[in-house]
């Protein structure tokens, strides 16, 4: 309920988790799904086969591994990762070819779901560098490139192709934009052309979810007039429909339905407004004015992993049915009480953010002006008031349909993550405006856990509650904190980047004097004089300017070598987390929970996997028992 919008499906460029317990005890030689490897750089993994005769010879055998391999669940980027090398290995050739391996794989994976799909439900996604630098004709708009069909390039021959079969069309870049489509329910499948950078870091955010998608890797990354096996691409786009065998379990329709209950109408439905919804009427009736900047400041913004959390944890233990090919349907008949009671932990978490906006002073909240910045503080504190107490009336209200039993179950969560959220923040104010400005890395982790960690708690244990079953929370706590504490420092390491939504530039932490587990680790490893200097800088009487403050820190902050042991905390967090759920009872919570720590965490990299024989050690049972 606290902190900036950074999660739900934040991380690229990461790798995920190595293998799920098997709930049957076949672990099928895989290694425990909570060890995670350190962070390594992967560009010597992404070089493209010289010949094509080499590249049609890893898609033959990709297709070969794929057609055994079970598919009623996703596979994860280390999954993926591991059948590639032992896949390679048996071939003879180096790992340089794992990325481009692990991209043709992924596609035979798919190739059914895809093909399942109707045209006209499908995306193609084009890359701009497939274009013609010199003297293309073509303009860009929001979409991204709209193609003049000009014949100076295959743009135009692949994009008429497919819109005669359906398909809808993007000459762009970038796995957001894609996510963004999926998510709206425009499309219900993927199909691309993209260099490998590109889809490394897509491969994360949209495999994982259980979408279906197939791409075909450009011939380099060059970005200028590069090219790509274009019969490919054709017999890609060409794919007939046709019903696959087996399903994969994807969460896109829990994602669209978390979003959605945040658009008109479906808002105004579940929130039921009590006064005139339009601003005309609302500007002129200073009572309504309340609820209607409440309500749109809640519908703005945010990806609304929260209330995801919630409805993926009671559909896991209803049935999973939501995850399932029909699960549009499954999240239509959840009952109102359930999305209201999904909703709100997503107005607590508003409501923290217009307060600690003003707390803190930030200037941006989802790229533009904050509430206290554009309509003053004491408004902005009665808004953040207003959505308090609708979050409790969404629950409350629904008494009669939950029982009254549940409804004061998922009261008593939402209170105590409340406080504990307060007690988190007023801790960092305590530090922030007192004259002491010394912190231990321990207290940074301990008022993390406190922010961060109650709305993915909070989340959780209302989706099992309102399932009716039984789940020890112990665990569930012990992996919100942790998943939280990690996403914490995810976070601080991030405002050392600036982002485009909430604080729009790089060390505002340090700036608003706020402390920070990267603070902590350097005045723990700096000699004294070092630390009083930065002690200095981040004092809030500190007269230098800004960006000697910030290259002052940095400096001090590389000397301490805050940021690489910031990380090693991340994977610390990310271990203890994955071990958590490896207690819980219920399969599809576990991989739930699994999900979480792949996609609101940018996970580090494995290092490479000892490569043994391709068919009896792929986790999970991908593949299957009958020979090749």
């Amino acid at each position: 309920m606290q902190n900036d919008d950074g999660d739900i499906a934040i991380a690229s460029n990461s790798a995920n988790t190595g293998s799920l317990a098997d709930p049957s005890g076949n672990r099928d030689g895989a290694t425990d799904g909570s060890k995670r490897s350190a962070r390594r750089k992967t560009s010597h993994l992404k070089l493209v086969p010289e010949t094509r005769e080499l590249r049609e010879q890893i898609k033959a055998r990709c297709d070969e591994v794929a057609a055994r391999m079970d598919r009623s669940h996703a596979l994860t980027k280390d999954q993926m990762e591991q059948v590639a090398r032992r896949l390679l290995e048996e071939m003879g050739l180096g790992e340089g070819y794992v990325g481009w391996t692990m991209v043709l794989l992924s596609s035979a994976f798919f190739h059914d779901q895809v093909a399942a799909t109707d045209p006209s439900r499908r995306l193609f996604l084009l890359p701009h560098c497939l274009k013609h630098a010199e003297g293309c004709p073509a303009d860009y708009d929001e979409f991204g490139m709209n193609c003049k069909k000009c014949g100076a390039c295959s743009i135009a021959d692949f994009r008429s192709i497919a819109e005669q079969m359906g398909y809808k069309v993007l000459v762009a870049e970038g796995s957001p934009v894609v996510l963004k489509i999926i998510v709206s329910g425009y499309v219900d499948a993927i199909v691309g052309v993209a260099c490998l950078n590109v889809l490394e870091k897509a491969i994360d955010k949209i495999l994982l979810a259980g979408i279906p998608c197939m791409a075909v890797p450009l011939l380099s990354s060059d970005c200028r007039n590069t090219s790509v096996d274009e019969d490919w691409v054709l017999d890609m786009v060409q794919v007939q429909q046709a019903k696959a065998s087996t399903q994969t379990r994807s969460y896109v329709h829990l994602m669209r339905a978390a979003s959605g209950m945040f658009e008109s109408p479906r808002i105004d439905e579940l929130v039921l407004r009590q006064r005139p919804a339009s601003a005309a009427e609302a500007d002129s009736d200073p009572i309504a004015f309340t609820e209607r900047v409440a309500i749109e400041f809640l519908a703005k913004g945010g990806k609304y992993s929260r209330p995801f959390i919630t409805l993926a944890a009671y559909d896991a233990l209803t049935g999973g049915n939501a995850t399932m090919a029909d699960g549009a349907r499954t999240v239509e008949a959840f009952p109102d009480a359930i999305y209201r009671a999904a909703m709100s932990i997503e107005i607590f978490h508003k409501a923290s953010l217009v307060h600690d906006d003003i707390e803190d002073d930030d200037a941006f909240r989802y790229g533009e002006a904050t509430m206290h910045r554009r309509l003053g503080v004491p408004t902005a504190v009665n808004v953040g008031d207003y959505l308090v107490g609708l979050g409790y009336r969404m629950v409350s209200r629904e008494r009669q349909a939950l029982g009254a039993d549940v409804s004061a179950d998922i009261l008593e969560i939402l209170s105590h993550a409340h406080m504990r959220l307060s007690e988190g923040q007023g801790a960092e104010l305590f530090w922030r405006d007192g004259t002491q400005k010394q912190i231990a890395p321990l207290d940074a982790l301990k008022i993390y856990a406190l922010k961060t960690a109650p709305a993915f708690e909070a989340a959780l244990l209302t989706g099992i509650r309102l399932s009716g079953q039984s789940i020890p929370t112990e665990p569930v706590r012990q992996f919100a904190r942790n998943l939280g504490v990690a996403f914490q420092i995810l976070n601080d390491l991030g405002d050392w980047q600036g982002d485009q939504h909430n604080k729009m530039q790089a060390a505002a932490d340090l700036l608003g004097g706020r402390p920070t587990i990267l603070l902590a680790l350097a005045m723990q490893g700096l000699p004294p004089d070092e630390v009083a200097l930065l002690q200095q800088v981040v004092a809030k009487d500190c007269t230098l300017p800004d960006r000697e403050r910030i290259d002052t820190a940095r400096r001090l902050f590389q000397q301490a070598q805050v940021f690489q042991q910031a990380r090693l905390l991340v994977e610390k967090h990310q271990q203890r987390a994955l071990q958590a759920a490896q207690q819980i009872p219920s399969e599809l919570l576990q991989r739930l929970m699994h999900y979480l720590v792949d996609t609101v965490l940018e996970s580090p990299h494995p290092e490479p996997p000892p490569v043994v024989p391709l068919v009896a050690t792929v986790p999970l049972g991908m593949v299957s028992k009958s020979p090749s």
